[in-house]
Formats: structure tokens, sequence, C-alpha cells
């Protein structure tokens, strides 16, 4: 069964960092470019940060730059996203995302299939 499942969301004081974790199943994520997508009370859905599985070449954001750094371990099939100095603005639900279609950029989510269920993230004082 094909699914995807993140972890390690929780709350945290601005400044402080969260590693999330994207646990894929049903297919390699060697073989599939991985999206990371955050959504706010609110507002639409946003993606954050994005891997190439071929080469690695990671993209991200603007407003994460610096701050977000996506990795993957191939032999646990799972992606990370490390955040450190998270900011309130920062607070949303984070997903990851299997990316099927290349037809927009990496940031429109109608390009990807498989979603997880998502993680929540909290950063406040």
């Amino acid at each position: 069964q094909l699914q995807l499942v993140e972890s390690g969301g929780g709350f945290v004081q601005p400044g402080g960092s969260l590693r999330l974790s994207c646990a894929a199943s049903g297919f390699s994520v060697k073989d599939y470019n991985i999206g990371w997508f955050r959504q706010a009370p609110g507002k639409e859905r946003e993606g954050v940060s994005y891997r190439s599985a071929s080469t690695g070449a990671l993209f991200s954001v603007d407003s994460v730059k610096g701050r977000f750094t996506e990795s993957v371990d191939n032999a646990k099939n799972t992606l990370y996203l490390q955040m450190n100095n998270l900011k309130p603005e920062d607070t949303a639900v984070y997903y990851c995302a299997r990316r099927v279609r290349y037809a927009r950029t990496w940031r429109d989510s109608r390009d990807y299939d498989y979603w997880g269920q998502g993680t929540q993230v909290t950063v406040s004082s």
C-alpha cells in the first residue's frame, strides 16, 4: 500500500528547532521527487522545500532559506525536514507529498499525487 506518514511536529518556542520525518511505503523515495508543503489556518497550502531524487538538488521558498534543510535516508525510505530558527509564522500543518507530474513549478500541489496526513508545528512563546 502506497503511503506517506509524517511525524516530528510539536510545540516549540521561537528560535527553536524541529526535525520532521516523512516515511514512505509502497514506493522508493529514490525514484520520486518529494516536496514539503505547509498550510496555516486560513491560508492556502504552500510549497516550502523540495528535493530532486536523481541529483539531490534542494529547493526552498525564500521565507525558509537558510533555516530549513531537506535530507533523505534511502535505507529507511524516509525523508527529513530539519527546521532551525523557527518563527511564529512557520506555524502550520506540514505535509510531504510525492511529485508525479512536471507541468508546473515544484511549489504547485497539483503536480503531486500521494500526501501524508500532516503533522502540526506550532511556534509560540
